[in-house]
């Protein structure tokens, strides 16, 4: 893949997720696309990847990624960012995280390793009170 190509899966993936647009987003990536996390737990595949970007977006609002770095590789990409959201009851999130991504030969993602803090999410976790 070249960089150009790269880059646009890139913008294309995050942009799927700050539109909550879970189909393009699961045409992004393989079948056999392999999503780590740290902080334990094993390696989600893409069923249980997307159900959690999807619990993501329904629990959020104003999805924006602030690019804060992005390096571009033969086989992908690596970006550093802020997600800036707001929670179902209006409250402000933000959180900084760190995915290395590499894309398959056929331009389809095939792994994303996940940097972030859980404690960031925990806002999200909280029952809301109807």
């Amino acid at each position: 893949m070249t960089a150009t190509q790269n880059n646009d899966i890139a913008n294309r993936m995050f942009a799927a997720i700050e539109d909550g647009d879970g189909a393009t987003l699961a045409a992004l990536w393989s079948d056999d696309v392999t999503v780590w996390r740290q902080g334990g737990g094993p390696a989600r595949d893409k069923g249980r990847a997307l159900k959690v970007i999807a619990w993501f977006i329904d629990s959020t609002t104003d999805r924006r990624y602030e690019v804060q770095d992005r390096q571009i590789f033969d086989e992908g990409f690596v970006q550093q960012h802020v997600v800036h959201a707001h929670d179902s009851g209006g409250a402000p999130l933000s959180f900084r995280a760190c995915l290395v991504v590499r894309v398959n030969p056929d331009g389809l993602i095939g792994r994303i390793d996940e940097y972030l803090d859980p404690a960031d999410l925990a806002p999200l976790m909280r029952p809301t009170l109807d």
